[in-house]
């Protein structure tokens, strides 16, 4: 399985990285060895002196497509859960200021840490979910799926142009603003629509 990540899909958050709000989905790949499951704790890497969180909706596909129709896009995934892209922001930076791939910064090792799924069935407004992230017991990021820039169906249709999806891939959607470090001894909690979905440390 693979994990595909948005960028840019929420205008503010593309506002505070000082990016251009793309004019289609903008997309990266994570590796299964990615994902971090069951609240286990997450080992400060020693690699990067800014570890970031972003928070952000998770779709879970359920079958192989390519090429999708965006109005047969709904069929494609089952389950909705949160998830964290873990960003090493240093090595990003350096990265991008030099014109390289940034890969070394996003798919490094536990770099995902995500929720337990819900059937989509059981959540009544796929399109309007109130999400948000707590450190320590206070809010750093909430948003929206309403707001983001392309919806569920437009970013798998547009990415199964380019990549196949396979069943059990995950979709990451996009973060909203208020992206920031963490820190050894952080205890971080996710929540999707007052639901708790993830509840781990930094370590």
């Amino acid at each position: 399985m693979k994990i595909v990540c948005i960028g840019r899909n929420y205008k503010e958050h593309a506002m505070e990285m000082n990016a251009e709000v793309p004019k289609v989905p903008v997309f990266f790949i994570k590796p299964d060895n990615c994902l971090l499951r069951n609240n286990q704790p997450f080992f400060y890497p020693d690699f990067t002196n800014d570890l970031q969180y972003e928070i952000e909706v998770v779709l879970r596909i359920s079958r192989l497509g390519r090429s999708i129709k965006q109005n047969f896009a709904h069929r494609y995934y089952d389950a909705i859960t949160l998830g964290i892209d873990l960003t090493a922001r240093d090595l990003q930076r350096e990265c991008k200021a030099k014109g390289l791939p940034w890969e070394i910064a996003k798919a490094f090792d536990y770099s995902a840490p995500i929720g337990s799924f819900i059937p989509k069935e059981e959540l009544s407004d796929l399109n309007g979910l109130n999400f948000r992230l707590e450190i320590n017991g206070k809010v750093v990021q909430q948003g929206n799926t309403a707001n983001m820039v392309f919806s569920y169906d437009e970013l798998i249709s547009h990415v199964s142009r380019f990549i196949t999806f396979r069943t059990g891939d995950l979709l990451f959607t996009g973060t909203p603003s208020g992206v920031g470090p963490v820190r050894v001894g952080d205890r971080l909690q996710a929540y999707l629509n007052d639901r708790l979905m993830l509840d781990f440390f930094i370590k």
